[in-house]
């Protein structure tokens, strides 16, 4: 499974990798000779203040210039012509030359020397000559040029704020957009119009959120169900109230009509016409709740079920011949109310469909192990 948690963890751990590796990328292009040359305050005028001391003042106010460079900066300068001669003395020291020099010729070592060695053209607008300019930085000097020049700090910043925002944004839409699909199913769900089709693909991330949507699918299949099974209770609720009330009805007038002696008959009825009503109820209500467990089977009278059938038909005064025969030792378990129930809406849908004057035949046989 690829986790949630892992995602946004290498997420986390990749924005700061990015961010260090941005950060170094950064601090190598500032360190470049263009961009020092360009921005270090001193060297990128140098070049145009020393040359028009030269040409205007001489070669003793060109060197005494940069001898006063070296003295606020400590910056050695050479200043050579096209040829390679050099135009001043400079400030660049001989012995420090010569250490230049073996350091070039013995490069292999690796020994690095205590100052930066960087280099410039520059023409002159008013003579067109051409000067080279070359400047020894020592390292704790231009470190710290870098640390007072506000484009280092701003440049990390910068690069902080970018690779963060990018790493929020996509945190923040890999959690808002499955939480937003769920959302509009939990609402689809309240209207009674959830499709488990809306939450497909969702369901197929490998992560919590996949885990999340199949778990909510298959609550909205089983709610789905539960209301189906709701509103078929209500119409099979309707349908099993109507005959127990309507033979109620029959026989509170027949006990209306009848004489006192015929009417103290009727009473038994009544009274057993309650009871299944009673009966109904409390299984209507038992099948309600959803941790409701059905009791146990029980045996079944099958034969003496019909004939109790077979004469609350006649009591309700309907004029049909009705035959039962059951097998001999016929035997079984199962839930006696409910077939009750079940054979008597048969019974009474037969005598209402039955032709008048044609028997109606109840029988009872047992077929293989059913």
């Amino acid at each position: 499974m690829r986790s949630l948690f892992w995602r946004i963890l290498a997420s986390f751990w990749l924005a700061i990798a990015l961010v260090g590796g941005l950060s170094v990328l950064m601090g190598h292009m500032l360190n470049q000779d263009a961009w020092i040359l360009s921005r270090h305050p001193v060297l990128n005028s140098l070049p145009e203040q020393w040359t028009q001391r030269f040409e205007d003042k001489g070669a003793d106010n060109a060197q005494e210039f940069l001898q006063d460079i070296k003295r606020r900066n400590r910056i050695d300068t050479q200043v050579l012509s096209d040829s390679g001669e050099p135009m001043v003395r400079g400030t660049f020291p001989p012995r420090a030359a010569a250490l230049e020099a073996r350091q070039q010729a013995d490069e292999g070592q690796g020994r690095k020397l205590p100052w930066r060695r960087l280099a410039t053209e520059y023409s002159s607008p008013k003579t067109g000559e051409t000067y080279l300019f070359i400047y020894r930085v020592p390292h704790p000097e231009l470190d710290e040029w870098h640390r007072q020049s506000l484009m280092w700090p701003l440049s990390a910043l910068g690069i902080a704020l970018v690779v963060l925002t990018l790493f929020s944004l996509f945190v923040t839409l890999s959690i808002t957009r499955p939480l937003s699909r769920l959302r509009g199913a939990v609402h689809d769900l309240g209207q009674t119009s959830y499709q488990q089709h809306s939450l497909g693909q969702l369901a197929n991330r490998r992560d919590e959120f996949g885990v999340l949507a199949k778990d909510f699918n298959r609550m909205g299949a089983r709610l789905q169900s539960l209301i189906g099974s709701q509103r078929q209770l209500l119409r099979d609720v309707s349908h099993e109230l109507r005959s127990p009330l309507a033979r109620l009805r029959i026989a509170l007038a027949l006990a209306e009509r009848a004489e006192p002696a015929e009417r103290e008959k009727l009473w038994p009825r009544l009274g057993r016409e309650c009871d299944r009503l009673e009966a109904l109820i409390s299984e209507i209500l038992a099948l309600a709740r959803l941790d409701a467990e059905l009791r146990g089977p029980e045996p079944v009278d099958l034969e003496a079920l019909l004939q109790r059938l077979k004469n609350d038909t006649q009591l309700d005064g309907i004029d049909q011949n009705i035959r039962v025969e059951v097998q001999d030792n016929l035997q079984f378990k199962g839930w006696p109310d409910m077939i009750e129930r079940a054979l008597d809406n048969l019974l009474r849908n037969a005598l209402r469909f039955n032709p008048s004057g044609q028997r109606i035949d109840l029988q009872a046989t047992q077929v293989g192990d059913h």
